[in-house]
């Protein structure tokens, strides 16, 4: 990934939330000679330095997939920045954006162990914590059932890129007027985005 020096990401912890709060990822192979992707959610473990997740079994991108270095993009909050915005005309617009690539070795789990710890770590951690919702109440027979219609797989990672796009090349002044108009929407991902922005200003 291109990063200018001005947008890159070292803080770990920081990378980290961003990859537990925005864990819905794009999973990048090849498969069959092309470049392949799968939407899924991930499971982070950081004491592993692992991610943890499952193909539907009908996807045949796990077929040629073990052992293969793979990119995997968790995308956080992106948004339009307008140079009306500004205090001067002589601009063009841009996007602010945060993103995070890892890279690592695709391993295919078979374990029924670890296949149940992580579908269950992965429930867990969308589920609400009032929910009644809980994997370990259900059949065991009806879950290892549905579980044969997935693959499960670790990521071992090896590399981490992280890029955080918040108009730091910017001056201060022209930054607070960014965050300003962000603020003034009623748009999630633009509220987001203020929230980053001031943050890096404070630092």
């Amino acid at each position: 990934m291109y990063i200018p020096k001005h947008f890159k990401l070292d803080d770990e912890e920081m990378i980290y939330d961003f990859i537990e709060k925005y864990s819905f990822a794009t999973l990048f192979s090849q498969h069959n000679g092309e470049p392949y992707a799968t939407h899924l959610p991930l499971t982070l473990n950081k004491g592993e330095s692992t991610l943890y997740g499952h193909f539907a079994r009908q996807n045949e991108q796990w077929k040629d997939i073990e052992n293969q270095q793979v990119l995997v993009v968790f995308q956080g909050p992106h948004c339009y920045i307008s140079p009306s915005w500004y205090e001067t005309m002589k601009a063009v617009p841009t996007w602010n954006y945060v993103s995070i690539h890892i890279y690592g070795k695709m391993e295919i789990v078979e374990d029924k162990k670890v296949i149940f710890d992580s579908l269950n770590d992965m429930v867990n951690k969308y589920e609400n914590q009032d929910s009644p919702y809980n994997l370990n109440n259900v059949d065991s027979k009806f879950i290892e059932g549905m579980s044969k219609g997935i693959v499960a797989f670790r990521i071992n990672i090896s590399k981490i890129e992280a890029k955080a796009k918040l108009s730091q090349n910017h001056p201060m002044e022209r930054q607070e007027l960014i965050i300003k108009q962000l603020e003034n929407t009623s748009q999630q991902e633009n509220i987001q985005v203020a929230s980053l922005m001031r943050k890096n200003l404070q630092k």
